[in-house]
């Protein structure tokens, strides 16, 4: 009987060891799977973050796509002035703010199709893959097919990788934020590698609030795309070039260029893309981001520097890598050069934000992903807030890459419901008119007023009749284009020469409009600002501007159409636009 009793309480013994150790190793788990950060603690870090993009990108805005396979000389290297790092009309931030008010409109769980009207809405200049996919909106193309590549030839551009800084900006240590953001917002505009790249950025920026440790930074942010993508190749190779050349980053930029830029063996999408360029490729200049980062040490001044000299977009991509360091270091451990020029009341172009604004909507989106993650906001000992972070897998998007994208969907467009939220026509559908009336011309940001056919106005035929976009933005007229000579675009600077611009316009009787002019050549800035009006027996006015050129190329002309203070969106009449060149 003893000898039971003996053994039942050594059973009763091992139970409650076994229990306490089961409590114990759950307990430490449930620790482990929560991350701490103090709500001061975040607002100076998401503050350096925003303060460390602008200043990447002041210092680097200079060089943008100046040097092409080259590196930036050290002596060429623009100075930084403080004053640089109030970039508030810099489309590297004032786009992926966007992105931030759809949220702030609708709530964090906004229906891509929502978010790309208020893209297809937006009164911006765009390029590439973002002004493709805006184009795809407004012609009533759906996201996610907007980027489809398909229709988007630019979808592997960095256009997403430059906006996606917000993504992991608002979400420290929740890597599926960026991840699920670039699916919503990224596809707007990107599909494969141009989506991966902007989900990277956004897995380092939330990656960077809990760790200094770059290769750490770097390797959470690849567990955020498709292992097997060439974005994510593009990385490795990367890494592996840093850790062979660790103190030659001119031996790694060597290495870049010569495997992803100079042949197109590692371009799959570009060697089937004969529209596409690779200097705007996202992998490309995806790897400068990386290689500013690793050789910058943590030096603020170094990884921008680097990054830039890189060269090709080289503000964009000093922007992303100074926003991630900036972020492990807090804006109270940035130096002070990048702060003190700081104007925190200015707007942010086509915006309601400025820097405090910015500050405010960030901490918002992440009170409430931390709470939707699992997480909780609780008070310390000193009545602090505390950030309880709970801790997940990154779950990256399915591998689609954009040479082998597979089906997309004809149907997927937006109804006639959706159409009228949309306030202005996309320029393709102008081309028709254009090709016979106003030959290297396009149309953009035009309102529904605008008329989509030629008309007859005041005894002048082939009008173009165009309306402002909304009682913010105005329609634009831009020319572009590089003078030929002997069969092909002079590259030699000799191709110098004059043209003359002409145009004629005219108003409605009491619906005046603005005329804004603008045009860049060698002699100088040509700049028009004049209201059009319009009295009975009033004739056409007419425009004929001489202008210079140098090198083969024409200044870009930019015609905008403003509405006036109290004019609405009055409608603009004009005839006989035409450029003539003259290079003899």
């Amino acid at each position: 009987m003893e000898r039971e009793k003996q053994k039942s309480i050594m059973r009763n013994m091992k139970k409650t060891i076994f229990l306490f150790l089961l409590v114990f190793l759950f307990g430490c788990n449930g620790k482990k799977s929560f991350k701490e950060i103090s709500l001061d603690r975040y607002r100076d870090k998401m503050k350096a973050a925003w303060i460390g993009q602008m200043a990447g990108v002041g210092w680097g805005l200079p060089t943008e796509f100046d040097y092409v396979d080259r590196i930036i000389p050290k002596e060429e290297v623009p100075e930084w002035t403080p004053e640089m790092v109030n970039q508030q009309g810099n489309d590297d931030l004032y786009v992926e703010m966007t992105f931030l008010s759809s949220m702030e409109q609708y709530g964090t769980g906004v229906s891509y199709r929502l978010a790309g009207i208020d893209f297809a809405n937006t009164g911006y200049g765009l390029w590439a893959a973002n002004r493709a996919g805006r184009e795809n909106l407004r012609s009533g193309i759906a996201p996610p097919e907007s980027g489809h590549p398909h229709y988007n030839s630019h979808c592997e551009d960095i256009d997403y990788q430059i906006e996606a800084d917000y993504s992991g900006i608002i979400a420290p240590g929740m890597p599926n934020i960026p991840i699920r953001l670039g699916e919503k917002f990224g596809r707007m505009m990107n599909y494969g590698d141009g989506m991966y790249a902007g989900q990277f950025v956004g897995g380092m920026y939330s990656a960077a609030y809990f760790t200094d440790d770059i290769h750490e930074i770097i390797h959470e942010g690849l567990k955020c795309i498709p292992e097997q993508c060439n974005y994510a190749a593009c990385v490795r190779d990367v890494i592996g070039w840093h850790r062979e050349y660790p103190d030659q980053w001119e031996k790694c930029w060597e290495q870049i260029m010569d495997k992803y830029f100079r042949t197109l063996e590692h371009q799959p999408f570009h060697r089937q893309n004969s529209e596409a360029w690779v200097g705007i490729d996202a992998k490309i200049n995806g790897a400068f981001i990386v290689l500013g980062l690793l050789y910058g040490n943590g030096d603020m001044d170094s990884t921008i520097v680097l990054s830039m000299r890189c060269g090709l977009d080289s503000d964009c991509n000093p922007s992303n890598a100074a926003g991630i360091l900036a972020t492990t270091m807090g804006f109270e451990n940035l130096p002070e050069k990048f702060k003190s020029g700081l104007d925190n009341e200015r707007n942010f172009s086509y915006t309601e934000y400025n820097f405090n604004d910015l500050l405010e909507v960030s901490e918002s989106f992440t009170c409430e992903f931390v709470l939707q993650e699992g997480g909780k906001i609780e008070k310390d000992e000193k009545g602090g807030e505390i950030f309880h972070i709970r801790s997940s897998r990154p779950v990256p998007s399915l591998f689609e890459p954009a040479y082998d994208s597979g089906e997309h969907d004809p149907s997927n467009r937006y109804d006639e419901m959706e159409m009228s939220r949309i306030l202005a026509y996309s320029h393709r559908d102008f081309v028709p008119l254009l090709e016979t009336v106003a030959s290297g011309w396009n149309i953009y940001h035009a309102g529904k007023k605008s008329e989509l056919r030629l008309v007859e106005y005041e005894d002048m035929e082939d009008v173009l009749v165009l309306s402002p976009m909304s009682e913010k933005r105005g329609a634009l007229l831009e020319y572009t284009r590089e003078e030929e000579d002997d069969g092909g675009v002079d590259q030699t600077g000799s191709g110098s020469g004059s043209g003359v611009l002409s145009f004629c316009v005219n108003a409605e009787e009491g619906k005046p409009w603005n005329l804004s002019l603008r045009m860049n050549t060698p002699g100088g800035r040509i700049l028009v600002e004049e209201t059009i009006d319009h009295s009975t027996g009033q004739d056409w006015k007419k425009y004929e501007i001489p202008f210079d050129f140098e090198g083969g190329q024409v200044p870009r002309i930019r015609l905008n159409i403003q509405p006036g203070e109290d004019s609405g969106l009055n409608r603009a009449y004009i005839a006989g636009l035409s450029v003539e060149l003259d290079n003899s």
